[in-house]
């Protein structure tokens, strides 16, 4: 752990020479809204006389490439408003046109790194906190979300909104009608009020993203302090905002083995649930019978690790406001290694362990969120359980907050767990995260703890991390997820990005992003020590059109106290120290053809293992996705009786769209290590702003010793939404 220590100190070194962060400006951009009494056509043409009568913005600078300078590209933007809708209107102009547009998918929520997109982002409170973002790329598919800090996302919120595009030979417009009740904003007694706002543009084909009111690279988009002003806008007064969404469902269920029905049933079911903004800051969702037929399945994964693999949640009702419920240690490369730490994990409500749905009988959530404070209670009723959450934040200063939450599971074995949690900005670059828990078992007598604490430095040229965190032995949160107990984990690491006029082949290369992580563990029960994994990155590149090019090395010290059961093959209590390296590459993810390919190699544990992932994409036009990809497990002298074998994993996705609200899409997966297949087709039909048809078809075979047993299902779902 030294050499990591050292390693990382001379990286932030290299790269701490020259620092281009600015801070927010004190004379803020601001443009004025202009009040009509017309309603527009929602069109995408921008052709009303209203629109010629709005004031214009434009002069975007870049955040990529070249932060500072002028877009190379000129996006104008107007902001209307009635008593009815706030309208925002943009103009993308491109100068090859349609051929310059990068569109790889009409899926919502697309990805906006792979995407021609225009954004904006309102900040209702001007607290410079929160956010709400509406997006649109050139074909009409919507992107929506929430933010905090520009730190917690409710990355699948839906607002009831509307957008229309239009793509000319200039370029694209863009046309947003915005629904007072889907925004949040602070009461203003009839005055004239003040928000923050603020717009940004991705070019895809050049990879430039642009802003109205700059903001360094080194920050999200929704780091809101760098918000300009709009002015002069006139809300009304919140009044009754009322939602209800009910569904009707038929659902087909069989299930045999060996080519043979054993089992069928046919469902009939009827629930829905009801959204009542009881002010622009609090929100009731009451849900009965809640369905989740229309969620995309979850992928299989062929687990090397000692750690759980994290199935992230894909259900509507427990996306939203998944920012303020969803607090804890997330494991991922950006600063706690391999560990989770997570108090509240919705998937432990109305799923099984291997992921089979529950019955939900019933469920109330209600949140409040304003500049001073958060809270929210949720309580879950399934077949057999009761679930209960409680949290609240308190903020202060300048984006700094103190936070607790409880969860209780009552069950045959009755679990609770409590803690406190904050987080710290210390200036633009410092911060500090941590989390206390404490679980208590009602049969049980003692309470056990886990936890962590995180500093992160944030910059242009660096992002740095030193995290520690504990897990003691019996440490049980029944609604929460922990990748492994009994545990001490110490997490440092270092990325630079480097950039500028020394940096060869400008053309073809954006930045050198070597990097520095460690991941250190030791047993908290003892202190014995069980891993210890070093992983230099000396070579990785990123190109001007966002492909990929990286080389690392992992040096492994394993110790094992229990057997371990990996790729269907037993480890044996000893213990380890090997080598891996890695080689990845990836194409631009926008182009019409793009692939991606990582290949490890090296010794495993007491043999060898060889791990392909390929992926290829093909999207011929917007309205038609396809990818396949293979994951390959190659093993020889590994375990109990040297076994030497493959284990691969194959997955085909397609999606094919009429147009953003009407797409059939498919998923298929075989895996040889349980000799699974898997299958689920899914019609989607967006009839009317978030009133759904579905209709589904899934799929599941799987060989038990000399058995085959399979499941399919047949279901179509009817929902509807109508806002008062």
């Amino acid at each position: 752990m030294k050499k990591v220590i050292l390693s990382c100190l001379l990286l932030l070194g290299l790269s701490l020479k020259a620092q281009t962060e600015f801070a927010p400006a004190k004379d803020k951009l601001h443009v004025p809204a202009k009040s009509i009494a017309t309603y527009l056509n929602i069109d995408g043409n921008l052709d009303e006389t209203e629109w010629a009568s709005a004031p214009v913005l434009s002069n975007f600078i870049q955040v990529e490439p070249n932060q500072g300078e002028p877009s190379k590209f000129k996006t104008t933007v107007r902001v209307l408003y009635n008593e009815k809708y706030l309208y925002v209107g943009a103009f993308c102009q491109d100068p090859d046109g349609k051929k310059g547009i990068r569109v790889p998918d009409l899926a919502r929520d697309f990805s906006f790194l792979s995407n021609d997109t225009f954004a904006v982002g309102i900040d209702g409170f001007l607290d410079e906190r929160n956010s709400v973002t509406l997006a649109v790329n050139p074909y009409g598919s919507q992107k929506d979300y929430l933010s905090f800090d520009d730190t917690f996302f409710d990355a699948k919120w839906n607002g009831l909104w509307t957008v229309r595009t239009k793509i000319t030979t200039e370029g694209w417009f863009a046309e947003f009608q915005i629904p007072w009740k889907t925004l949040r904003y602070g009461t203003t007694q009839g005055t004239d009020s003040q928000w923050g706002i603020n717009f940004v543009r991705q070019r895809r084909k050049s990879n430039e993203i642009s802003a109205w009111s700059p903001y360094p690279r080194a920050y999200g988009f929704n780091r809101s302090e760098y918000f300009g002003l709009l002015t002069q806008i006139k809300p009304p007064k919140p009044t009754t905002n009322f939602r209800i969404n009910p569904y009707v469902l038929s659902k087909y269920t069989e299930s045999g083995s060996n080519g043979n029905t054993q089992a069928s049933e046919t469902e009939y079911i009827m629930g829905g649930e009801i959204k009542w903004a009881l002010s622009t800051n609090t929100l009731l969702d009451i849900t009965a019978n809640t369905d989740f037929a229309q969620a995309e399945a979850d992928r299989q994964v062929n687990n090397i690790s000692r750690f759980s693999v994290f199935f992230p949640e894909r259900r509507q009702f427990f996306l939203e406001n998944a920012s303020l419920f969803g607090a804890g240690l997330y494991s991922d490369t950006g600063g706690s290694g391999n560990l989770s730490i997570i108090p509240f994990f919705s998937r432990r409500i109305g799923l099984d362990e291997n992921g089979t749905p529950k019955t939900i009988e019933a469920g109330l959530r209600l949140v409040h969120q304003s500049p001073k404070e958060s809270f929210g209670v949720m309580g879950i009723k399934e077949e057999d359980a009761y679930n209960l959450v409680g949290r609240y934040v308190k903020n202060f200063g300048k984006q700094n907050r103190l936070g607790a939450i409880a969860t209780t599971k009552i069950q045959d074995n009755n679990n609770a767990v409590a803690g406190v949690d904050g987080f710290f900005r210390m200036g633009n670059a410092h911060s500090l995260g941590f989390m206390a828990l404490s679980s208590l078992d009602m049969d049980g007598d003692d309470a056990h703890f886990g936890g962590y604490l995180q500093y992160r430095y944030d910059t242009n040229q660096v992002n740095a991390w030193w995290t520690q965190s504990y897990l003691d032995k019996n440490f049980n949160p029944e609604l929460g997820f922990t990748s492994r107990s009994d545990v001490i984990a110490t997490s440092p690491g270092i990325i630079a990005n480097i950039r500028g006029p020394k940096l060869p082949f400008k053309k073809l290369l954006r930045a050198y992003r070597p990097r520095i992580i460690g991941n250190l563990y030791h047993q908290a029960s003892t202190g014995a020590f069980l891993e210890r994994e070093l992983t230099i990155s000396p070579f990785w590149l990123e190109a001007q059109n966002g492909g990929y090019l990286s080389f690392s090395t992992s040096f492994v010290e394993q110790k094992l106290n229990a057997p371990l059961q990996l790729l269907n093959v037993e480890i044996i209590p000893d213990s380890y120290s090997y080598n891996r390296y890695s080689i990845a590459l990836g194409t631009d993810p926008s182009s019409k053809f793009s692939t991606e390919l990582r290949h490890t190699f090296g010794k495993f544990y007491d043999g060898e293992l060889r791990t392909w992932n390929a992926s290829l994409s093909a999207i011929p036009i917007p309205h038609i996705f396809l990818k396949g990809s293979i994951n390959s497990d190659k093993f020889t002298g590994l375990g109990s009786t040297s076994s030497s074998g493959t284990v691969d994993l194959l997955t085909l996705e397609s999606r094919v769209y009429i147009n953003p609200r009407l797409s059939l899409s498919g998923l298929y997966q075989r895996n040889t290590q349980n000799d699974s297949d898997f299958y689920n087709i899914r019609f989607a039909w967006e009839y009317n702003p978030l009133s759904y048809v579905y209709i589904v078809f899934n799929s599941n075979q799987n060989k038990l010793e000399s058995d085959t047993i399979f499941e399919r299902q047949a279901i179509i779902k009817l929902s509807f939404l109508k806002q008062f």
